[in-house]
């Protein structure tokens, strides 16, 4: 039953994508605008490109995406578009730039410092305290009190 359930949702997430009437004219920018298809998050499926949703976000973003293609953008500018747009969410492999660099960068930052903290704690030897005076009162009355000295006396 799983089965079949997966079978019929990618055989419509086909048919979503490849709707005859959305093609375009010329084959070289359908073939374009379906490259890009593959590079687009569909902002509703959240990790599924918009070339396997069948959302109608997805749907909306394959035609914004072949009316550029058709008006002779590059593939860059209608990434600049969908971004301008969007935000960098869009691009299912965002670039690598400044203002994401702290999401890139966070995890490996996180797991040195995690490393720092963990080889600084079993390099430092813990500190000898000093005993209060009380403690040392306590520690001679138990010394006083020892069991072979209670052994000797029955």
């Amino acid at each position: 039953m799983g089965r079949w359930l997966v079978v019929a949702c990618a055989v419509l997430c086909l048919g979503a994508a490849s709707d005859p009437s959305e093609r375009l004219a010329d084959p070289a920018q359908e073939a374009r605008a379906r490259a890009l298809f593959k590079e687009v998050r569909c902002l509703v499926c959240q990790n599924e490109s918009i070339d396997a949703s069948n959302a109608e976000l997805a749907q909306d973003l394959r035609a914004i995406v072949r009316q550029e293609v058709a008006q002779g953008r590059s593939d860059v500018e209608v990434r600049r578009f969908l971004t301008d747009r969007y935000g960098e969410y869009v691009l299912l492999k965002p670039r690598f730039s400044w203002a994401n660099a702290a999401l890139w960068l966070a995890p490996l930052l996180v797991v040195l410092a995690g490393a720092g903290l963990l080889i600084s704690r079993l390099r430092t030897p813990p500190a000898e305290a000093e005993l209060t005076q009380a403690e040392i009162s306590a520690l001679s009355r138990l010394a006083d009190d020892r069991p072979e000295d209670r052994g000797s006396a029955s």
